[in-house]
């Protein structure tokens, strides 16, 4: 989701940017890490799929390998970035176009780590695939509590937020603690029996809450700006998508909790925490569907307008990823094969989604121009 720091409104560079003066990590963003999550999401999803397939499991530790490496090629690069481009680094975080990217680094690392143990684990073994998740949901979640207070806290005391200017974008600092709280449940038969694991669950179910009512502050915001003031820059319309991350990674968090819960908690609590895992996410998925469509449409409105690759597209990823995770946890709670279907529908959309966006983008760093300075608004 390449966004500029002088473009008005976090106008996006495409992959037909001019070069400028060559590519460089100067103008390597916080938002490249969305292409580490829409990535490592294919993986985590496709595991959680109610089918089995020939190849299905080595091609999704496949895509796990690719996701850790691009991971720490990507951090290795920010690292580069902060060490040479302090200015750039300091300014992208007082942009309130750009500063909210930096949720994706800890969405990042904790899907890259939910990989480790759901596929990963094949080829490391399970105590290094736990130690190793262990780490990157610890990191995941410290980074995204500190995104979550930290880039609100900088857009009411450094930034200057004009009227009409909510995005979708705003979500990405506040939805990361619901990623820990949907990735957590699985590391919790790993800790010792009793406190441990209760806290560990109770704390899931903190973070799950903290991000839900921050979704709920945000999203009449972004609906808000489109009813008065229209759709989105045509490079941003695909952030629309990110709507979706809030509502299919609650849905998951409280499937994955439930199934969690026994043995942890009371039975009574056990049994009320299985049922409001269908009484939630079943409504929530019915809206996720309701944004689907309509971001659907306004996506299509914008290619027949003109839209062109942007690294806005990696917004198709994830959140749909999400979703399908969210659809075979009411699968199994239901029972019913609608969901199952549906998670393997929208599965089959994220796999071509991020084919296309990460074809684009491997084409775009080839010729340079995505990492191309930005050219000046018209």
């Amino acid at each position: 989701m390449q966004t500029l720091v002088h473009a008005p409104a976090g106008t996006p560079a495409t992959s037909g940017d001019a070069p400028g003066t060559g590519p460089s990590v100067r103008h390597l963003g916080p938002n490249w890490y969305a292409a580490v999550m829409g990535t490592a999401i294919v993986a985590n999803a496709g595991a959680t799929l109610p089918l089995s397939a020939p190849g299905l499991r080595p091609a999704l530790r496949a895509v796990w390998v690719l996701s850790a490496l691009m991971l720490l090629a990507l951090m290795t690069a920010r690292a580069v970035h902060w060490a040479r481009h302090r200015d750039q680094a300091r300014g992208h975080l007082l942009d309130p176009a750009v500063a909210p990217f930096y949720g994706c680094l800890s969405m990042a690392l904790l899907a890259v780590g939910g990989g480790t143990l759901a596929v990963g684990r094949d080829l490391l073994g399970e105590p290094a695939a736990v130690a190793a998740d262990a780490v990157l949901w610890t990191a995941g979640t410290l980074v995204g509590l500190a995104a979550a207070v930290g880039v609100p806290y900088l857009m009411v005391a450094r930034h200057r937020i004009t009227e009409g200017s909510a995005s979708p974008v705003w979500l990405l600092p506040v939805v990361a603690p619901m990623v820990s709280a949907a990735l957590g449940p699985a590391l919790i038969p790993h800790l010792p029996a009793g406190q441990p694991r209760e806290a560990m669950l109770l704390a899931c179910y903190a973070l799950f809450g903290m991000s839900l009512l921050a979704t709920l502050a945000i999203v009449p915001m972004v609906l808000g700006r489109l009813f008065h003031h229209g759709p989105l820059p045509l490079a941003l319309t695909p952030t629309l998508f990110l709507v979706l991350g809030p509502l299919g990674q609650s849905t998951t968090a409280v499937n994955n909790l439930a199934d969690a819960a026994p043995g942890i908690v009371a039975p009574a609590y056990a049994h009320a925490m299985s049922a409001f895992a269908v009484l939630y996410g079943v409504p929530v998925m019915g809206f996720a569907l309701l944004w689907l469509a309509l971001a659907a449409a306004m996506v299509v409105r914008a290619v027949r307008h003109g839209m062109g690759f942007a690294m806005t597209w990696w917004a198709f990823t994830f959140p749909i990823g999400t979703c399908v995770t969210g659809a075979t946890g009411l699968a199994r709670h239901t029972g019913l094969l609608a969901f199952g279907w549906l998670a393997v529908a929208l599965y089959v959309f994220l796999v071509t989604a991020v084919a296309v966006a990460g074809a684009r983008t491997a084409h775009g760093l080839l010729r340079g121009t995505l990492l191309s300075p930005p050219r000046p608004p018209a």
